[in-house]
């Protein structure tokens, strides 16, 4: 009788990507490399439920070009538009189930967080069936204090790279006309200018 198939290791990194930067690309590539990841599906929100209301979002469509460009860096990474096809609320919990539904075999699922927002699991929707689904990879750099991990969830720690940047950095450098070279892949800002986002000239 043959051996059972081990199941498959599928990192999720879902985000805004408004726009996609360097920080992306070394979380992605840390975890692909760590972790052993067959696959890292970059799922862009719908509607960032914590971010809805604070700031206008890009249109999900054009975030998601923008995050094709970004997959082509990252070996075994690829653009999801799940929570955009799901409508509504992006919630991790939701995309775990939708995921794990459609892996059409074992598969074991890596939610790929930041240390920052390890504070805020329990905040999250649906946290303790999230919890059983999957295993978090919590991003941390080795300089800094490792956060506490409420009770409950497995955790994977990934040694993260020391890029302090954010997209909504990016976004003011971008509408100030200033240079993001080294701060944003190349393909990446060749999309941002092909879709006139962030008032950059076509």
């Amino acid at each position: 009788m043959p051996a059972p198939e081990p199941p498959v290791r599928v990192g999720i990194l879902g985000g805004t990507f408004d726009p996609p930067h360097a920080g992306h690309v070394a979380a992605a590539r840390a975890v692909t490399e760590q972790l052993a990841l067959d696959r890292l599906l970059l799922v862009v929100a719908n509607d960032p439920w914590q971010k809805s209301g604070q700031r206008e979002i890009s249109p999900a469509e054009d975030r998601l070009a923008l995050t094709r460009a970004l997959a082509d860096e990252i070996p075994g990474a690829e653009a999801s538009r799940l929570e955009i096809d799901r409508g509504g609320p992006s919630y991790s919990v939701d995309t775990a189930e939708e995921v794990l539904a459609r892996a059409g075999g074992p598969a074991e699922l890596f939610l790929v967080v930041g240390a920052d927002l390890v504070p805020e699991l329990e905040s999250w929707h649906r946290h303790e069936e999230l919890a059983r689904l999957v295993t978090l990879a919590v991003v941390s750099r080795p300089s800094g204090p490792a956060p506490v991990v409420p009770e409950g969830w497995r955790v994977a720690w990934v040694d993260g790279p020391q890029v302090a940047l954010s997209s909504s950095e990016v976004r003011e450098l971008l509408a100030s006309g200033a240079s993001v070279d080294g701060l944003v892949p190349a393909a990446v800002i060749r999309c941002i200018r092909r879709l006139g986002m962030y008032a950059v000239p076509r």
